[in-house]
């Protein structure tokens, strides 16, 4: 994996900083630590970090095209390059590497911006074309690869793969966007195309952005949205068996590198059925890795070792402490904006683990957005079907008021905590559904938040995220609707971006077969209920890898990488956390109500209320604000 960057003068031909341009370029040495190299020429300078995946002695970036007419500077993978030379080279195109950079730059020059529907794989990149006076930047499909780009009042134009290398530009300027903030404390992260920063913007996943000097009006176009088109018919049997075809031509194209190469397991359903796509298709053991937690109730290690035993991979564990949180303020620095997922915490840790034994790895992110592995789809077709049930007249008064008056039950069984259910229920399907995934309440933000802050955000509410999203929707039906949403934002958002951040960390290289464009496709016209069927999740999947898995790896409960929190919060982080909630930091911003994070903290350190999520929340943004300044 790489990283890139760069300078374009919109209006003219400039000079461009070669000292700001190197500053920018190195500040992403992480991403590529092998081979760094600048392009400058009047008015455009780029700059390529390389981690060396494919043809290590030569595809070098930028790369420049034999006529010189094209440069190109690009992070990611195209599978299918081998199946682009060919054909290019039938229109006469001459290489001289064996690398998927090079098919990129004839790509364009073959096929001009179409050619981004072409490529099948992972990939931020973008392409100089002198002649047009043209930058091109596009970013993939599902959003694997970030892209981070700002238009400066003097009319230069900057982009980059992480936000930190825009912060090097002095011009820049650092504004908080409020309604970020709002969206941060309503997700947990800032949905694309949204940074910390007004005017600095992420690319969007399936989008291109086309910017020709002396015109200043540009606008992202979307070259590809996920479709819900049905499937013809097809019984169980067979759709399960195209599934396991589809998959494991998936993994295969993505275990093609010139270094080491293995997989995560953490004993979930889709790092296992990798790793058995993997076993079948290598004629060596797969290496394998995984984190292991101390309490049980976090600890999947057991079913990682099944796994790993069935297939003989060359396995490798390393148990993460319960006091491992001595990374929240290096974190901060590596999202370079708030960021709250807490598994970002044992993804940075197994992403250190993996890098000591490979450079490529394939990952299972992705199975649970595309055939509904959530255990809140589950609720939300439950509660959905209350909905129909129920006129608006009744329902939204009835369960509004129950939510109202039932108790806030934390420490029970889910089977006790009905209050969410109300709130949720008495709301429409898209309110119902933020709510449930919602990091903090609409209640709770609104006590957290200053006067200040309030004023700013003109009415904005997270749930406008959601709403724009759901108005382009190919689909109405609400299983759908809802995975469509999640693919739109938590998945490149959150997902994607944790794991971008934390393997590039390390310099490691991470492939999602399960986002595979195609395949993607393919699963989104299955039936609803080949993806949720009664209360299991991934049915169809599950079911076709029963003569692959057991039967405890498959029909488990989720677990995931959680984080004690709760326990932290009263225990070895007691006094850091009142330290920096309560600190300068937090009360000279004048974004937040100091007397309720008070309150909070002093409810949730003696036992009463369990508000970890939001004290986590506003942790990671203090430290954001203390390490980004």
């Amino acid at each position: 994996m790489c990283g890139i960057v760069g300078i374009f003068d919109l209006k003219e031909k400039r000079e461009i900083n070669r000292d700001l341009l190197s500053r920018m370029n190195e500040s992403q040495h992480h991403r590529g630590p092998d081979e760094g190299n600048l392009h400058i020429e009047e008015g455009l300078g780029l700059g390529h970090r390389r981690l060396s995946i494919i043809d290590l002695s030569s595809g070098q970036q930028p790369m420049i095209s034999n006529d010189r007419n094209t440069v190109l500077s690009y992070n990611g993978e195209v599978y299918n390059f081998l199946d682009l030379k060919k054909e290019l080279e039938e229109l006469g195109y001459q290489f001289k590497t064996h690398c998927d950079t090079e098919v990129i730059l004839y790509a364009w020059q073959a096929w001009g911006e179409t050619c981004v529907e072409r490529f099948r794989g992972m990939f931020a990149f973008a392409i100089w074309d002198r002649n047009k006076q043209t930058l091109f930047l596009a970013r993939d499909r599902l959003g694997v690869k970030p892209l981070y780009y700002a238009e400066l009042t003097s009319g230069y134009f900057i982009f980059s793969s992480e936000l930190k290398a825009l912060k090097q530009h002095p011009d820049l300027p650092k504004i908080f966007d409020a309604t970020a903030i709002e969206d941060y404390f309503g997700f947990g992260y800032i949905p694309d195309p949204k940074t910390i920063y007004k005017n600095v913007y992420k690319l969007e996943p399936g989008f291109c952005l086309t910017l020709t000097r002396g015109h200043p009006n540009y606008q992202p176009r979307q070259y590809w949205n996920l479709c819900f088109t049905p499937r013809p018919p097809q019984d169980e049997p067979s759709t399960g068996e195209e599934l396991i075809e589809r998959l494991r031509e998936a993994v295969k194209i993505r275990m093609v590198a010139d270094v080491p190469l293995g997989a995560f397991l953490s004993g979930g359903v889709d790092s296992s059925a990798i790793v058995a796509m993997m076993a079948g298709l290598s004629k060596d053991p797969v290496n394998t890795c995984s984190i292991s937690f101390g309490d049980p109730a976090y600890n999947e290690s057991k079913f990682a070792a099944q796994v790993a035993e069935r297939y003989h991979t060359q396995h490798r564990v390393e148990q993460v402490n319960a006091d491992d949180f001595s990374l929240i303020d290096q974190l901060a620095g590596l999202y370079d904006e708030p960021y709250a997922d807490s598994s970002a915490l044992p993804t940075y840790r197994v992403c250190e683990l993996a890098k000591k034994q490979v450079t490529v790895v394939l990952s299972g992110d992705g199975g649970d957005e595309n055939l509904a592995g959530y255990r809140r789809y589950r609720w939300h077709k439950y509660e959905e079907q209350m909905r129909s049930w129920l006129p608006a007249s009744i329902r939204k008064p009835v369960f509004g008021l129950l939510g109202q008056v039932y108790p806030k039950a934390d420490w029970a069984p889910k089977l006790f905590r009905a209050k969410s259910t109300f709130e949720s229920i008495s709301r429409d399907s898209l309110e119902g559904y933020f709510h449930s995934v919602s990091s903090l309440s609409n209640e709770l933000r609104n006590q957290l938040f200053s006067p200040q802050l309030k004023q700013e955000l003109q009415g904005y509410h997270a749930i406008d995220v959601f709403k724009r999203h759901a108005a382009k929707a190919p689909t109405d039906n609400p299983l759908s609707l809802v995975q469509y949403l999640d693919i739109k934002t938590y998945l490149p958002g959150d997902i994607l971006t944790k794991v971008d951040r934390a393997s590039m960390a390390h310099a490691l290289e991470v492939r999602v077969p399960l986002l595979d464009h195609q395949l993607v496709e393919w699963m989104a016209g299955l039936a609803p209920d080949m993806k949720l069927n009664g209360r299991v999740g991934k049915y169809i999947f599950k079911k076709s890898l029963e003569a692959y898995l057991p039967d405890d790896i498959l029909y488990r409960p989720k677990m995931g990488f959680a984080v004690p929190l709760d326990a932290w919060f009263k225990g070895p982080l007691k006094q850091k956390v009142r330290a920096a909630l309560l600190g300068d930091t937090m009360t000279q911003c004048g974004l937040f109500n100091q007397l309720f994070i008070e309150h909070m903290i002093n409810q949730h350190q003696s036992g009463l209320k369990d508000y970890s999520t939001p004290i986590w929340s506003l942790l990671m943004f203090e430290a954001f604000l203390r390490t980004n300044s």
